[in-house]
């Protein structure tokens, strides 16, 4: 099958950290931690190491950080070419603060102004599509070319192009953030008539399959007819960063290749979850066989 990725590209320098600094003290750290990041970048990569033919495509600029970003998908196997430097145009860059203490991170991000197409067409073969709103021009595009590919849209963020994007794809899985200003109410996984208005909500607008991720609590969908949770697995924390990317990442490849949603949506949750007791995003991504022989037992 063929994978095709639109979406943002980040470097990131993740400083782990005992516990969350206090202004105006400087502080010494032993290590920190250089990787590429991104949603559907980190979506791709996990895709690449777990043996898809992975196309990734992506606006970056013409600097050090674009050079390592490439470097990593090309060691892993994926096709760049779609990767485009542009002159006068900076590579996010990203400095992540690992709360080890909580597991929790916090980020800080320089951003260039949003490019929104490339300047290559992406009316290119897909099977598999997983974007996540970046180069939105791009990933219609794209969606538009593969009406039958299983696509997947990666829904941190409400704005207007997630909302056109999410009736296009075959998965909307949404972050808890977006649901509760798509449908300005807030989840509380305790009250479940709330959150089936909230799904039915988001159902009845974009028309899809939907899937709201809970974090630590999940994830809500509907299965077989059903309105369920379906929940993660309790792990100790290190560091968040790249969990929610990594989870659709897994669900992309868990749904390709033939999996039930329900067992998707599990093996998605266990890759998340061990992913969080490591630092890094793309370092914490573990090996196919460790999620599928994964005792949820221990």
């Amino acid at each position: 099958m063929k994978v095709v990725c639109v979406g943002h590209s980040t470097f990131d320098t993740t400083l782990p950290m005992k516990e969350y600094p206090i202004e105006n003290i400087k502080y010494r750290l032993d290590h920190h931690i250089e990787c590429g990041g991104g949603p559907a970048s980190n979506g791709a990569y996990l895709l690449a190491k777990w043996g898809m033919n992975v196309t990734m495509a992506s606006v970056v600029g013409n600097d050090y950080y674009a050079d390592q970003i490439i470097e990593e998908f090309k060691n892993i196997g994926a096709d760049t070419s779609y990767i485009e430097k542009m002159e006068n145009h900076m590579t996010t860059s990203s400095y992540i603060i690992a709360n080890m203490s909580k597991g929790s991170r916090t980020v800080l991000s320089a951003k260039d102004e949003a490019v929104r197409k490339l300047s290559k067409s992406l009316c290119i073969p897909a099977d598999v599509i997983l974007i996540d709103g970046e180069h939105p021009e791009s990933a219609h595009e794209l969606l538009d070319s593969n009406p039958r590919a299983l696509s997947v849209l990666d829904a941190g963020r409400l704005n207007d192009d997630t909302r056109a994007l999410g009736k296009k794809v075959t998965y909307l899985v949404c972050s808890k953030d977006f649901a509760e200003e798509f449908t300005n109410k807030k989840i509380d996984i305790n009250n479940l008539d709330e959150l089936e208005k909230i799904y039915n909500e988001l159902k009845e607008y974009f028309e899809t399959n939907i899937i709201i991720t809970l974090e630590a609590a999940g994830s809500y969908t509907e299965i077989d007819g059903v309105l369920q949770i379906v929940p993660s697995i309790s792990v100790k924390a290190l560091d968040s960063t790249g969990a929610g990317d990594i989870f659709h990442g897994a669900f992309t490849y868990f749904m390709a290749n033939g999996y039930s949603l329900l067992d998707t949506i599990k093996f998605a949750s266990i890759t998340s979850a061990i992913s969080v007791t490591r630092i890094g995003s793309r370092y914490s991504i573990p090996l196919l066989d460790e999620v599928v022989n994964y005792d949820t037992a221990i």
